[in-house]
């Protein structure tokens, strides 16, 4: 147990202070471009963004919860093919992909309604090429229930891609979007560089084709990718869409709500990661019991560190509107309050996707975010031609309600959740967390006065 509650405490810790790298230098960049660049070139930017994490999870929904899963309870006869298989699928995935981009970049762009793309497409492949290296040592480290190689690595991608667009806004610098898509592509290289001596002594490949480790790979992943693919159509479509209906200006506005939702959306993240290969583990040693607990648990220690920050923008949401995006944004108002609605569902969602992925029901998650993705996608339409940019809001709000019937439901049926006992939780987390953390420090500090 005492190893079990470090290993808890270490990768908590480590998960935490990555993703609040990660939001942080994230939304530094944000805060220094969406003043550097005009309307029409930060909604250009935010299609682009949106189009490349879509092309990243179409590789990384297949392999990175497959190869984690399997190799984390792998021997170690079994752990080189399973990493030479996974690397076999991730080198066939990223040529089609760079096949497809380098044929059909141009035409996306059209569609887009933003002809610059193009080039940032094509420059995009490079980039592509590195992050797949990245995406698989990363993998790798988190099977040996390590984390430290995937925080260095990351932060350092996003500290590189921050300071660039730091020293042009101080310098009054013009920004050309290709620039930034060459900072990326030297980005990731450090960053894949970093992960590769962080993950080199679990490195241990075999040579050769193992097409029974690619079938195994393949048919759990196939779920997770199609889950994952929905999942991020789900909630980048709104900002596609938008480009497309009305101008990538109208996307890049939008951008700005969902950014500022983001920056709260810390924890959830960082839950994530630790939660999935736990319970792939605990599934197997102490049954559902301790699933249904995992999950209430972790979605209610979500609630209790959002809930704070919700409140906050929601009382006061111009002045955080104008203090993090500036003047020209302040009209996004009614935009981020419908957003900050659906905040409440998303840890319920992520961790659903998560359990369920854990205990091997792939297939029911894929079929769940297949079908609230494609109403998102048509509630979008529809929405969005009747209401204009507070249309995608709605929409993505209605789709977000029904998506959480129905993943309460199914966890209901088969781990006996409660969704109320998260909100029992999260209540409980303030006084657990001033006993265990807080009264410690304050007592310490007394007795030291004292003496």
């Amino acid at each position: 147990m005492k190893g079990n509650g470090n290993y808890w405490l270490k990768s908590g810790i480590i998960n935490v202070f990555q993703n609040m790298a990660g939001v942080l230098f994230g939304f530094g960049s944000f805060f220094f471009l969406v003043r550097s660049l005009s309307e029409h070139d930060y909604g250009v930017w935010t299609v682009y963004m949106t189009t490349i994490t879509i092309l990243n999870i179409f590789r990384d929904g297949l392999i990175r919860n497959a190869l984690i899963k399997f190799l984390s309870g792998a021997n170690d006869a079994d752990k080189p093919k399973i990493m030479s298989a996974a690397f076999t699928i991730n080198i066939l995935v990223t040529l089609v992909i760079v096949i497809l981009n380098l044929s059909l970049g141009a035409l996306l762009a059209k569609l887009l309604n933003s002809p610059q793309l193009t080039q940032l497409f094509y420059l995009f492949n490079i980039v592509y090429v590195l992050n797949g290296l990245l995406t698989q040592f990363n993998c790798i480290e988190q099977a040996h229930l390590q984390f430290r190689g995937v925080f260095v690595s990351v932060t350092s991608s996003q500290a590189i891609y921050f300071l660039y667009v730091l020293y042009c806004f101080v310098t009054h610098k013009t920004i050309a979007l290709p620039h930034l898509v060459a900072v990326q592509i030297l980005g990731t290289a450090i960053a894949a560089l970093i992960a590769f001596l962080y993950t080199r002594p679990f490195l241990h490949f075999a040579i050769g084709i193992y097409r029974n480790w690619m079938l195994k790979l393949f048919n759990y992943g196939k779920y997770a990718f199609g889950t994952s693919i929905s999942s991020i159509l789900s909630g980048s479509v709104d900002q596609m869409m938008l480009s497309s209906i009305i101008s990538p200006s109208a996307s890049g506005v939008f951008n700005v709500a969902v950014r500022i939702v983001n920056l709260i959306d810390i924890p959830t993240s960082a839950v994530a990661n630790i939660v999935f290969p736990q319970s792939a583990k605990r599934i197997e040693t102490e049954g559902k019991d301790a699933i249904k607990y995992l999950y209430e648990k972790s979605v209610g220690t979500i609630l209790a560190i959002l809930i704070p920050g919700l409140i906050f923008i929601y009382a006061f949401p111009e002045l955080v509107l104008y203090l993090l995006a500036g003047q020209k944004y302040t009209d996004a108002v009614p935009l981020l309050r419908i957003t900050l609605l659906y905040t409440l569902l998303i840890p319920f969602g992520r961790q659903f996707g998560i359990i369920l992925d854990s205990i091997g029901k792939t297939r029911t998650t894929f079929y769940i975010v297949v079908f609230t993705a494609a109403m998102n996608l048509t509630l979008n339409y529809f929405f969005i031609l009747n209401m204009g940019v507070l249309g995608a809001a709605y929409a993505t709000l209605v789709s977000n309600i029904v998506g959480f019937i129905i993943a309460q439901v199914i966890l209901r049926k088969e781990l006996g959740v409660k969704f109320y006992h998260a909100f029992v939780y999260s209540y409980r987390f303030y006084p657990e967390f001033y006993e265990q953390f807080v009264k410690p420090q304050i007592d310490k500090f007394k007795r030291r006065n004292n003496k």
